[in-house]
């Protein structure tokens, strides 16, 4: 299996050290139970399946019955330590204790690279500009930003980028790796977590763009419209659909003039089921 560093939610990586080991020799979940000091053969069991959590000494329990060294113990404990809250707040202040844990303990992990991309629109933006424009330096990059990034700011990003393998050199210009980047269906607790901040963000951009932006350059509009709980499923699905006819018209070219950000907001307004089912 991948070493815990290339894991971003904890209970994954149990799951994936017990069906290695019960593969090699009929592990059970009581037998790690009991190595692990708990007296309930189901507890970690439960805890894989969300219904109870580890504490910070419960998980050290469990770490060193995986054979964790002191690092990737430690790495462990901070998994579980952000796994355990639950407000957006909190959890931000977990994770970035956590990378700056990493990053003294020169840890490179999954969890580094995926916030480091997503954590700001200003690496996305980059990341465009950087493929559009040839021979692109920092300091081109930062005057063809309508919101301001500076040139320091971009010196930074396309070092990351490039570090994280997410840009590429190429005759002295810069490549994607990747055309289009997703973050899956299936989320773990950091990447939901990250998605939910990057939603704030953009969601600002969208407000400036309506306040300083001319219509001509931009399309902002929207629905209030009543719905059936059934029919909520069905637009759902036909946005992603629209996203997806969307990111096939935009990757079908080579050439990028300018970059755009394409939000998709469909929130309630009303509890009527809320109401109804307390009746």
């Amino acid at each position: 299996m991948a070493p815990i560093t290339e894991y971003m939610d904890y209970r994954k990586y149990i799951r994936d050290f017990y069906a290695e080991r019960k593969a090699l020799s009929g592990f059970s979940w009581g037998a790690f139970a009991k190595l692990a000091g708990f007296s309930s053969p189901v507890f970690l069991q439960y805890v894989c399946e969300g219904k109870k959590n580890l504490s910070e000494t419960s998980a050290l329990q469990v770490a060193n019955v995986m054979n964790l060294s002191n690092v990737e113990s430690e790495f462990f404990k901070r998994l579980v330590s952000f796994g355990s809250v639950n407000d957006i707040d909190s959890k931000k202040k977990t994770l970035e204790a956590f990378l700056r844990f990493s990053e003294e303990s020169h840890v490179q992990n999954a969890i580094a690279d995926e916030y480091g991309l997503f954590k700001s629109w200003k690496n996305l933006l980059v990341r465009e500009l950087a493929q559009a424009m040839p021979n692109a330096s920092a300091k081109r990059i930062s005057l063809a930003s309508r919101r301001r990034i500076s040139t320091g700011e971009v010196k930074k990003i396309l070092d990351f980028l490039e570090r994280a393998g997410y840009l590429e050199k190429e005759n002295g210009n810069f490549r994607q790796t990747e055309r289009s980047l997703k973050m899956g269906k299936a989320m773990s607790p950091v990447k939901r977590m990250i998605a939910h901040d990057l939603q704030i963000q953009m969601a600002e951009l969208a407000v400036d763009a309506l306040k300083n932006e001319s219509a001509e350059g931009r399309d902002i509009t929207g629905l209030t419209i009543g719905i059936t709980r059934e029919n909520y499923g069905r637009i759902v699905r036909e946005l992603a659909e629209c996203r997806r006819r969307i990111v096939a018209i935009a990757t079908e070219a080579v050439r990028t003039d300018e970059v755009y950000r394409l939000n998709m907001q469909f929130f309630p307004l009303t509890n009527i089921g809320a109401k109804r089912g307390s009746d």
